[in-house]
Parts: structure tokens; sequence; C-alpha cells
């Protein structure tokens, strides 16, 4: 199993549903999952198998074994099946904040949605507030999916920004919507 220098704890578990480092062998179903929801990724064309092993091979390898990496990615399993991935990006460790970023395997979005975005972000907030002492975490979602607000503030996230027609999606320019959790006690 890969682990990453920059985590003191590898597993990060909650009943059935746990993340651990992102594993290779999972890559092919990740490069499905964002060809499908390209829509709403920062993600400009479908990748191919091609583009998924240099991308494994050149970057998400090198991650594991920095102090201080820019993302920290996770396969998110039930039991020992991959059903998402997703992780902290854009790293900032000065300022000890980390974007979020999450997917789950298509099939899945229309029922259990709210569940699994749920259950990922206790994780990985575990990670990031109790693990890498990062104080703030946010989401950064071109405004297309109001579903996942409403997930984001049930969990107790907050709407931090909007920023006006800030993509090009469609021909047409769209919103960006941030939402935001601190790590306080």
């Amino acid at each position: 199993m890969n682990s990453y220098k920059a985590l003191s704890k590898q597993i990060f578990a909650n009943g059935k549903y746990s993340i651990v480092p992102l594993r290779m062998e999972d890559r092919y179903d990740i490069m499905k999952w964002r060809n499908e929801q390209i829509y709403h990724l920062r993600q400009d064309r479908p990748l191919t198998k091609e583009d998924q092993d240099k991308y494994f091979e050149t970057v998400i390898t090198n991650l594991f074994e920095q102090e201080k990496p820019d993302q920290i990615l996770f396969s998110y399993l039930e039991g020992i099946k991959c059903i998402g991935y997703g992780g902290l990006v854009h790293i900032n460790w000065i300022d000890k904040n980390a974007e979020i970023s999450f997917i789950m395997d298509t099939q899945l979005e229309k029922e259990y949605f709210r569940f699994h975005w749920s259950s990922f972000l206790k994780l990985l907030e575990e990670t990031a507030f109790d693990d890498l002492k990062i104080y703030k975490l946010y989401v950064y979602a071109f405004d297309l999916r109001p579903h996942l607000y409403t997930t984001l503030e049930f969990n107790h996230y907050f709407k931090d920004a909007v920023l006006k027609d800030h993509c090009l999606f469609n021909d047409k320019f769209i919103d960006v919507v941030v939402h935001s959790k601190l790590n306080v006690l």
C-alpha cells in the first residue's frame, strides 16, 4: 500500500467506509468517472488510459515522499471496493488551508450523493483537521449542482464566496460558489 510521508496515519475509517492513500489499481475507474462527470470538473477533455497512467506515474507517485505535497489524494472505499476518490488539493501549508476534491462512482450519484459526500467529508476532515492541522477547508464548485451546496451546508460548511461569472461553460459565463469550514474547537 502507498503511504504519505506527510501523514502520521494512513487509513481513516468509519464503519465499512474508509479513505486510503490513492491506489494505482483504481486509476481506470477514476478515469471513467472523471470522463462521465467532466461537466463539473476543471478538465478540458476526456482522459485516455495513457493520460491516466502518465499522471499516476509522474505526479501521484511523487506525492507520497514529499513532506508537504500540494495535494494528498485518497481512494474512497466501501469495504475493499473503490467507489470514489478525492482529497486535499491546492494545499497551502503556510496559511493552513486546502481545497476539497471528491467524485464518486457516477452510478451512486443520483441515490447516494449526500450520503457519500457526508461520509467522505467526515473522513477527510479527520485527516485535515486532526492529522495535518489544516485550519480551513473549502470546496470550489461551478454553479451547476445546487444539491452539492445543500449537502455541504448539511455538513456545517458555510457559503464563503460567490465568484460572479467566473468560468466559461458551454459558451456562457457561470458563477463559482465556495463553501468553507474552519477547524475550530
